[in-house]
């Protein structure tokens, strides 16, 4: 199995692709902690996990959005399984929101969330993965920090724009002491964020990809684990896009 003995820490994994990402992990024999802001969703799914996988799993609440609780994850880890080999920031929230209807607090919330909480996850785990000499960090981007947003707000795509920024300020921070860092940029994935969309638009998402279908949780996760597992070990500053076709880059 690719990542036995290996520790993995997974924000917003409660549900949606941190859920089918931790599981994957654990699947290949992966120890986790499912990190979630909904600490009972949490605790359920690393309930789940490690009945189906017999896999060390733990869950913890957090905030990516408060510092002190990022650091209070790592903390926990580190006293619960003594080391982080892996660190997956999927933590996010997405709103639709047209650019003149935009608030003030709306825009912090989803950058706060998205960016702020990436920073802050991939600052924190540095000088652990520094000292071991080794680890893998994947953030969660998307196309809509490459094109610009397909139906998403204006502060969900600028926030994935970071996401993609931060990911190439950290490989490039970070792999001097081996630990690589890459970003995926999915398109639309056939989560309950999808039913957020009306209809006539999520049929528009496959009928405009040139696979014919948009991902599902499967196809994100199996990509994260090529990523950050040995076959990827001489890539970092990677985003990989995962959308079927939608942007060819």
């Amino acid at each position: 199995m690719r990542f036995e003995g290996k520790v993995a820490v997974v924000t917003g994994s409660a549900q949606g692709i941190g859920k089918g990402i931790a599981k994957s992990l654990a699947a290949e024999g992966a120890s986790i902690i499912v990190s979630d802001i909904n600490a009972t969703n949490a605790s359920t799914t690393a309930r789940e996990i490690k009945e189906i996988f017999d896999a060390t799993t733990l869950s913890f609440e957090t905030d990516v959005k408060k510092k002190t609780e990022i650091d209070a994850l790592v903390e926990y880890t580190l006293e619960h399984l003594g080391k982080i080999d892996i660190l997956v920031n999927n933590a996010g929230i997405m709103y639709q929101t047209k650019v003149a209807d935009l608030t003030e607090r709306e825009w912090d919330d989803v950058l706060d969330v998205n960016l702020r909480g990436v920073f802050f996850c991939c600052q924190s785990v540095s000088p652990v993965m520094k000292q071991q000499k080794k680890g893998s960090i994947l953030n969660m981007a998307s196309i809509a920090g490459k094109i610009g947003g397909i139906a998403s707000g204006a502060h969900y795509a600028v926030s994935k724009a970071g996401v993609i920024c931060l990911t190439k300020v950290f490989a490039r921070e970070l792999a001097p002491f081996g630990v690589t860092v890459n970003a995926l940029a999915p398109g639309p994935v056939d989560t309950t964020l999808i039913d957020a969309f009306p209809s006539e638009v999520r049929e528009s998402f496959s009928r405009n990809c040139p696979l014919g279908r948009i991902a599902d949780v499967e196809d994100i996760a199996e990509a994260a684990l090529f990523l950050l597992s040995d076959g990827a070990k001489h890539i970092t500053g990677e985003i990989l896009d995962v959308n079927g076709g939608l942007l060819m880059d």
